[in-house]
């Protein structure tokens, strides 16, 4: 059996995202299959969960977009050598650039570690240039899509396909089973908070305060169903947040304008996302922008839930892979209300989920990372 290994993975904070989950995620699989992770990121109140699931945590300020950052290439250098880290992972530009420079300058001297090996994975589609190229550096590059893999080979042709590998993110079906349904006291507490969703199928659409989300679109929607008399409900599940008021005021216009004003709802980020995913006759993937993945989509899929999305982007590469049916032409307004109908009267069956799990993603990523150390 081959020898457990050191791994160091960066992100810039530990807070909230889809590169911080992940981390968490790969850290606790490490730990669990015998090896020692160690994070290094500016802080944030994930740090306790990984620490208390078995991690180390380096906290040293590794998110600063400024040239003040390079102090902390030779404490990087020294951090790896010191550890003797088998292999270090980037996850977010500035990482990245910070642990490029630091395995760049690596002096080996006798009796020191070797040159850990260099990973990053590229979880979103960044704007192309010199500062985001560095997310294909690595010696291995994990793209959590295909759509992010095209992506880079695109807009850095020069990046050898043979290092890039697709390892999709995940979810844990355990977290969202399949045909899970809420029990009756929440559902009671959920409408008594929501009176306006009830009586009607209910669609919901999850995603931040941005218009990228594609929140009007699903406005427009209910509308458009409504003139097919068609009843239904819609909650912007997330869409409520500090900052964004102006925003949100926009989406009571346009709900008001459109004469749907009573039976949408706009709320914060929530805990039971699973349970409102699980009542919902449809959940919704509207972003007007390509997503690099749409966790979203596969999580209402594990619940046995239909998703109608825009078929671009990591969105329409899961659907067009999991649920077909809930494809739709980018910004089809009456293809929207079309499938939307046809999914609402009958919605093809959806199997147990057998792709897309987290451990398949945990497995995929430390078999990359055995591979890259020990040959």
């Amino acid at each position: 059996m081959s020898r457990p290994l050191t791994v160091v993975q960066l992100v810039p904070a530990l807070d909230a995202g889809g590169a911080e989950r992940s981390t968490l995620e790969i850290a606790r699989a490490l730990v669990a299959d015998g090896h020692r992770s160690i994070v290094v990121s500016s802080g944030g109140r994930l740090v306790d969960r990984l620490v208390a699931d078995g991690s180390e945590h380096a906290e040293l300020d590794v998110a600063r977009k400024s040239p003040a950052a390079l102090v902390q290439v030779p404490r990087l250098r020294a951090l790896f050598e010191r550890e003797r880290a088998d292999l270090v992972h980037a996850r977010s530009r500035v990482p990245a650039w910070l642990a490029w420079l630091a395995l760049r300058g690596w002096r080996r001297r006798a009796g020191s570690t070797p040159r850990p090996r260099f990973v990053t994975t590229a979880h979103g589609l960044n704007s192309p240039g010199f500062y985001s190229g560095v997310m294909a550096r690595g010696e291995r590059v994990i793209c959590v899509s295909n759509t992010v893999r095209d992506y880079l080979l695109r807009h850095y042709p020069h990046t050898d396909p043979g290092k890039l590998v697709v390892i999709p993110r995940g979810v844990d079906p355990a977290d969202f089973p399949y045909g899970h349904q809420p029990d009756a006291t929440w559902r009671e507490w959920f409408f008594a908070e929501f009176p306006q969703l009830a009586g009607a199928p209910l669609l919901t659409l999850p995603g931040r305060g941005t218009r990228l989300k594609g929140h009007a679109d699903a406005i427009e929607l209910v509308a458009d169903l409504r003139t097919r008399g068609i009843d239904v409900r819609l909650l912007l599940l997330g869409a409520r947040q500090a900052g964004r008021e102006a925003y949100i005021a926009e989406l009571e216009q346009l709900a008001v304008a459109r004469g749907v004003a009573d039976r949408i709802a706009i709320s914060a980020q929530r805990d039971d996302a699973r349970d409102v995913y699980a009542c919902s006759a449809l959940v919704l993937q509207l972003s007007n922008k390509p997503e690099s993945f749409g966790r979203t989509v596969v999580e209402a899929i594990s619940l046995c839930r239909p998703v109608l999305g825009y078929d671009h982007g990591g969105v329409g590469e899961l659907l067009a892979d999991l649920y077909p049916a809930g494809r739709v032409p980018l910004g089809d307004r009456e293809r929207l209300a079309e499938r939307a109908a046809e999914l609402l009267r009958f919605a093809p069956a959806i199997p147990p989920l057998s792709r897309y799990r987290l451990a398949d993603m945990q497995q995929a990523t430390l078999a990359l990372y055995r591979e890259l150390v020990h040959g």
